[in-house]
């Protein structure tokens, strides 16, 4: 019964989702048009928030672009496909592959999730090539899958924002969080470890169990995963010219590396166990120039890696004009995002507030795919409503956390990395993605209302 389920999940999302660009474009009109008729601006308002909007995560674009090039840099050379060989060659069956990517990409992701996002695609990789009868589909969505668990990890954006003391708390806040909250209240807490851990250790299981019987399994014909190689090795050897010599000095990415290497170690001295996006692609970047040895062979892998990134550089903007629109007000103060996040708080009470702050951060999730984002336009709101209710403003702050993780697995905007280091689609995982939506959305539900 469950195999037909998720067989009816799959074939429905691959024959109706379209490209994951599409499905941007839709986003766009459906929010233009929902602004316009639920906060009462006009079609040139709504049209002038995607336009001032539709730039604004250039930043963030460039990070996501060098998440993935660095990540496959580093992972093409040659120490770390050794590495990621070995890992692999511990996984003889389809059922062990999708078990071992499931709960490796699950816990990097709770530490860091830059660096589980893209580990998860990697490993998933070499699974592909060593693992026979595997659904190549199936194994990438199970190393997707750990991203759900990201939001109660230690890398968290939003417990770590009311870890920080600042001044800006009580304006994020709307007057409500005036000092820090600690972490052992949020990430730390025993609601947070429970569904963080619940699910690293059940979704294995729920990605197991949903793999095709071998006549239905899609498997991918392993050289296709096999590094492309535009020049034989002749091409690296060459010193024909003082140019030649130059592009293949060792000493010059040993160099850089040395240099780059005692920065990352005073960051860190300096910082402590700071994980964020900036210094998980500097050790990426830092690590490929020294496991390819020359800048020859560093710079033909940066080409490789890069051909993957053309999803991102493509979509991001017009995501950041979705935000721009959801977050737009009019006249009034009222905006979309604020529009639907009201709508959960009229029809709550002190038992299911927590519950239905966490539905709606899934809903306005799609339209604002970011932690940070989403917590700019759904705090003033939420965490207020919360504390007339009596809701602690840490709870409110986990609910909407878990609710921005939780839609990510059908949103395409956070799978894109992953999906151009294993070389496939959005329909092609999402509707494994969507078994694993719909289980950890119960086991969150419950927990907020039981726990």
């Amino acid at each position: 019964m469950f195999k037909k389920f998720t067989n009816a999940c799959v074939t429905l999302v691959q024959k109706y989702l379209p490209d994951a660009f599409i499905f941007a474009i839709f986003l766009t009109i459906i929010t233009l048009v929902l602004g316009v008729t639920f906060t009462g601006q006009s079609f040139i308002s709504m049209l002038n928030h995607w336009g001032n909007g539709i730039w604004s995560l250039l930043a963030f674009s460039m990070q996501m672009v060098l998440v993935l090039v660095t990540g496959h840099t580093l992972a093409s050379s040659p120490p770390i496909k050794k590495g990621l060989r070995k890992l692999a060659s511990f996984s003889k069956t389809p059922t062990q592959a999708i078990l071992a990517v499931s709960f490796v990409s699950a816990i990097a992701c709770w530490i860091n999730w830059g660096f589980g996002l893209v580990i998860g695609a990697l490993y998933a990789r070499e699974l592909a090539k060593q693992v026979d009868d595997v659904d190549y589909r199936l194994l990438i969505a199970s190393a997707y899958s750990g991203f759900l668990v990201w939001h109660g990890g230690i890398s968290a954006s939003i417990p770590l924002t009311l870890a920080t003391a600042s001044n800006d708390l009580a304006g994020m806040t709307a007057g409500i969080v005036t000092k820090s909250i600690p972490t052992t209240q949020t990430m730390f807490s025993p609601l947070n470890l429970i569904i963080s851990f619940g699910l690293i250790f059940t979704l294995p299981l729920v990605n197991k169990a949903m793999h095709p019987e071998k006549k239905f399994a899609v498997v991918v014909d392993k050289r296709l995963l096999e590094e492309a190689a535009t020049e034989d090795d002749s091409f690296f050897m060459k010193n024909d010219t003082p140019a030649d010599r130059i592009e293949n000095s060792k000493m010059i990415n040993y160099v850089t590396f040395a240099l780059s290497f005692i920065y990352i170690v005073y960051y860190f001295i300096e910082k402590g166990f700071d994980l964020n996006l900036n210094i998980v692609n500097l050790i990426f970047l830092t690590f490929g120039m020294l496991f390819h040895q020359t800048p020859r062979r560093f710079i033909h892998a940066i080409g490789e890696a890069t051909k993957g990134a053309s999803g991102i550089i493509l979509q991001f903007p017009f995501y950041a004009g979705i935000m721009g629109m959801m977050t737009g007000a009019g006249a009034d103060g009222v905006s979309l995002a604020s529009v639907i996040s009201n709508g959960f708080v009229n029809i709550s009470t002190a038992r299911t507030f927590p519950l239905f702050t966490f539905l709606s951060a899934g809903i306005v999730n799609f339209f604002v795919p970011s932690g940070g984002g989403q917590w700019a336009v759904q705090a003033p709101i939420m965490m207020p409503a919360g504390a007339a209710l009596g809701v602690p403003a840490a709870k409110t702050a986990l609910a909407i956390a878990w609710g921005d993780a939780w839609t990510n697995m059908i949103q395409p905007f956070w799978a894109l990395p992953a999906l151009g280091i294993a070389g496939l689609g959005a329909r092609d995982i999402m509707g494994f993605c969507l078994i694993d939506l719909i289980y950890s959305g119960i086991i969150i539900c419950l927990s907020f209302l039981l726990l």
